[in-house]
């Protein structure tokens, strides 16, 4: 009799525990999302969402989402096991994204867009370029937390903060202050201090030499040969290395260049161009890439 008690109680205690993790499950639905384009309600968990950011792809692949991402766009080309499509992110069609029949759909750029999928019924978050990388935090954050994935963003965001912290103090003071051009053409466009990018360089302590160029405050000016060769920059990263072809060799053979401290002292690098211009969680292999170089003894 005892042990049938026991059991009976036994029994109860795990069908209680089992109820509560269900309950605690489903009690994150509905939530509300502070996006960039208002406050979002996601009624229950999403199942078939549509990305149209590559950067977003990337977010909700590294939270746990990916397996309830049905469409991404042409652009999102990481991870490889994104279901990539023909979509658009720059010039999206409404009517071929809700052909996938979409319970949430993630955009970075609104040119209408977000008002068209709201007409057909259709629940949108609008995840914009980040300006910094607390902002990029918090968007993975919404991401997580708009799919059921809080505590998986919430381990993402931590992981990123301690590793770029660690890479960020792994650079000698000495070289805090070294001068960095960012190429993000051959025709040398370059990014300010005021763009993301040029944010994570001012994290290490990097002087921008395309701040004083920038004329019109852009963000994003278009340098001459002679103003960087004037400029000297000690630190160059390509960000036209796919695009472009892009090289440290072909950087040393363009006139002029082999005097540039950069180039005498081996710190030109070659980064992929998808992850020096997205604001997700491979920021960290950039800072990783960019750090290994300032580290090089000149």
């Amino acid at each position: 009799m005892l042990r049938r008690s026991l059991m009976l109680v036994a029994t109860l205690a795990v069908a209680l525990t089992l109820a509560a993790g269900a309950s605690s499950k489903t009690a994150a639905f509905p939530i509300t999302i502070h996006a960039a384009n208002g406050d979002v309600v996601v009624k229950q968990q999403p199942t078939r969402i549509v990305s149209l950011s590559p950067t977003a792809t990337e977010d909700l692949f590294a939270v746990g989402a990916g397996k309830q991402v049905i469409a991404v766009d042409e652009d999102s080309d990481y991870p490889k096991s994104a279901p990539r499509t023909k979509l658009s992110g720059f010039t999206p069609n409404a009517e071929a994204v809700a052909a996938y029949n979409p319970d949430l759909v993630v955009v970075s750029n609104d040119g209408g867009i977000v008002g068209q999928l709201q007409k057909l019924g259709v629940t949108v978050l609008l995840e914009p370029a980040a300006d910094n990388v607390a902002q990029a935090y918090d968007e993975i954050r919404q991401l997580g937390a708009a799919t059921g994935h809080g505590p998986g963003a919430t381990k993402v965001v931590h992981g990123m903060e301690s590793k770029l912290t660690k890479l960020i103090r792994s650079v000698p003071k000495s070289r805090r202050r070294l001068r960095v051009f960012h190429e993000l053409s051959p025709d040398y466009y370059s990014a300010t201090s005021a763009t993301f990018i040029g944010r994570v360089y001012k994290l290490f302590g990097f002087t921008n030499i395309a701040d004083a160029a920038d004329a019109t405050h852009t963000g994003y000016p278009q340098l001459s040969g002679e103003y960087i060769l004037s400029a000297n920059p000690q630190l160059v990263v390509l960000s036209d290395s796919v695009c472009c072809g892009q090289t440290a060799a072909k950087v040393a053979l363009r006139p002029g260049w082999q005097q540039v401290a950069a180039v005498r002292q081996h710190r030109v690098v070659a980064v992929d161009d998808s992850v020096a211009s997205r604001w997700g969680p491979r920021l960290i292999a950039f800072a990783q890439t960019v750090a290994a170089v300032a580290r090089k003894s000149g």
